[in-house]
């Protein structure tokens, strides 16, 4: 009798499913970079999305010229994989049913719409019913912790049924406390460190993986800092719960990819457990005299999964064997 594939055996078929986004998400706004942005990821893979900015990338006053712009990007052929969003204005901004009418009726669908700015749970609800009423109940929402309000409401907006990742806004949430909190906090280390920073970014990972949500951390403006960049997602993944992470250059992709793709000995040590574990059908082992169930067997089955999801098109993290043995279905 051959034993269940590993998603079948370790968890129940109601189980509420994490969504498997790619681990790193890219923004720009301007068109070059737009553009730069969509090339490289026909290059690399859809290892990272992209998200088109509409909020921050649009010129004050040029908003919806800006969104038929991110419309014409999302139905061209650079985007080859379907793994490009859209960042829209603020529910209240007086633009905003303009530009997300523009974005529902572009000729190829966002994969998600990022939500900027909520106050409160309440502000959430509102957008996203105007998103599902302009014709995009079908596709998935992103909203940005960077408020007061949102944090507040932070579970709420992590259970909303339309919500799919939550970000963390860290330099409108700064300027949100009036100088309280000093430019240190914005950078690296100090956004690691700062009590009022790291009680947010803690409440919004904890919310997310409560909700089975992907919590998305904030960006690192040192973009040419690539030492900064590297401890900061590394300590995002492995201490503060992150499994996704902004970039905003493109030197900051393949850094952060890197920090959230398990090590080599991580992947071999899930691979032995996980075979060991099959052909034991899914009952307890052990393995180096450690023993071993379906608890842990999950926690190794949902790190090969990492290691699949951050597999750039030049490489693979995973043996040849074990991709045709678990994950032929591409997934």
């Amino acid at each position: 009798m051959n034993a269940p594939h590993p998603r079948q055996a370790l968890f129940d078929p109601d189980e509420r499913t994490v969504p498997a986004l790619p681990v790193c998400d890219h923004y720009s706004g301007v068109e070059a970079r737009m553009r730069k942005s969509l090339e490289l990821q026909a290059e690399l893979g859809p290892v990272f999305d992209v998200t088109l900015d509409n909020e921050d990338g649009a010129p004050i006053g040029a908003e919806v010229e800006h969104a038929h712009l991110i419309a014409e990007l999302l139905a061209g052929p650079l985007n080859r994989f379907g793994r490009v969003g859209v960042r829209v204005l603020p529910v209240d901004h007086p633009r905003f049913a303009d530009v997300a009418a523009i974005v529902l009726a572009a000729r190829r669908r966002p994969a998600y719409i990022m939500l900027p700015k909520p106050r409160n749970a309440a502000e959430l609800h509102r957008a996203a019913a105007a998103i599902d009423a302009g014709g995009g109940a079908d596709i998935p929402l992103h909203a940005l912790v960077e408020t007061h309000g949102a944090l507040q409401d932070v579970r709420a907006l992590a259970a909303h049924p339309r919500i799919e990742s939550l970000s963390f806004g860290l330099m409108d949430f700064v300027s949100a406390h009036r100088g309280a909190i000093p430019q240190s906090a914005m950078g690296v280390p100090g956004q690691f460190e700062h009590p009022l920073i790291v009680r947010a970014k803690l409440e919004i990972a904890a919310a997310c993986h409560a909700e089975g949500k992907v919590p998305s951390h904030c960006v690192v403006t040192e973009f040419k800092h690539t030492a900064a960049l590297q401890e900061a997602a590394g300590i995002a993944a492995r201490r503060f719960g992150y499994t996704r992470m902004w970039s905003i250059h493109p030197a900051q992709i393949r850094p952060i990819v890197d920090a959230f793709t398990p090590t080599v000995a991580e992947i071999d040590q899930a691979i032995e457990i996980l075979q060991a574990a099959q052909a034991a059908h899914w009952a307890p082992i052990r393995h180096h005299d450690v023993l071993h169930d379906r608890a842990s067997y999950r926690y190794f089955w949902q790190l090969l999964e990492r290691a699949h999801r951050t597999s750039f098109s030049d490489g693979a993290q995973l043996p040849a064997e074990v991709r045709a043995a678990w994950f032929a279905d591409g997934a």
